[in-house]
């Protein structure tokens, strides 16, 4: 069962001689719980076509769909309303709130949208996560692994339909991008989500089902087999 559907998407910034095209007529599909990984040099539209894709940037042209829903043909307030609550960001940074615990953090985007948190839910989450016995502590007394870990449960708070990773890993040691990769597999397997990663380390790569390659905007599927 598709849930991401990429057509067409192409997104030029500037115009004329000054024109670069950051993304030129991507193409691809994503399954439910498929675990995919996009790589590429620096430069290369990778960054791009995650925010596309997650309604972060708008595309000069073409279409995504997510279960069927066109992000593009949504008014502005309906796509945010949409993003918040099937799409999951985790990003380099871990963009914690520094006054909130760690399950304070966990479920801000609940609260944000106006539901009440399952403590079943928080706390089998925070378990998954490691964290069960830091979920008073404040992001300043937790390591920087431990911080990546409480924001990609804030991610998977939701139970997004789609996860987006833009280097999660890029201010981690060996052992802790290690652990972040296990946690990501975790999600597309027991909660059957699926997970877009970008990442410049290759060797991140080979837990996935799929690889896409971003090279000068132009978007190649190198394959993969699921498990």
């Amino acid at each position: 069962m598709n849930i991401l559907q990429v057509e067409q998407l192409c997104k030029t910034y500037g115009s004329g001689a000054n024109a670069v095209k950051a993304l030129q007529n991507a193409n691809f599909t994503l399954e439910k719980g498929e675990f995919a990984a996009v790589v590429g040099e620096s430069g290369s539209g990778k960054s791009t076509l995650l925010h596309c894709i997650g309604g972060l940037d708008t595309p000069t042209a073409g279409r995504v769909l997510l279960d069927g829903e066109e992000l593009f043909a949504m008014k502005e307030k309906a796509r945010t309303v949409f993003r918040r609550r099937h799409i999951g960001f985790i990003f380099q940074s871990f963009h914690l709130i520094a006054e909130l615990t760690v399950e304070q953090n966990l479920i801000f985007p609940l609260l944000l949208d106006g539901r009440k948190p399952d403590p079943a839910t928080v706390d089998e989450l925070l378990g998954l996560l490691g964290l069960s016995d830091r979920r008073r502590h404040l992001p300043s007394q937790l390591s920087g692994g431990q911080q990546q870990r409480v924001a990609i449960g804030r991610a998977l708070i939701t139970r997004p339909m789609l996860v987006l990773a833009d280097e999660p890993t890029g201010n981690l040691d060996t052992k802790n991008s290690q652990d972040v990769m296990d946690l990501l597999y975790k999600a597309s397997r027991r909660y059957q989500q699926t997970v877009l990663m970008i990442t410049h380390n290759v060797n991140l790569t080979a837990r996935v089902d799929r690889v896409l390659r971003v090279q000068d905007g132009v978007v190649s599927d190198l394959g993969g087999v699921r498990e």
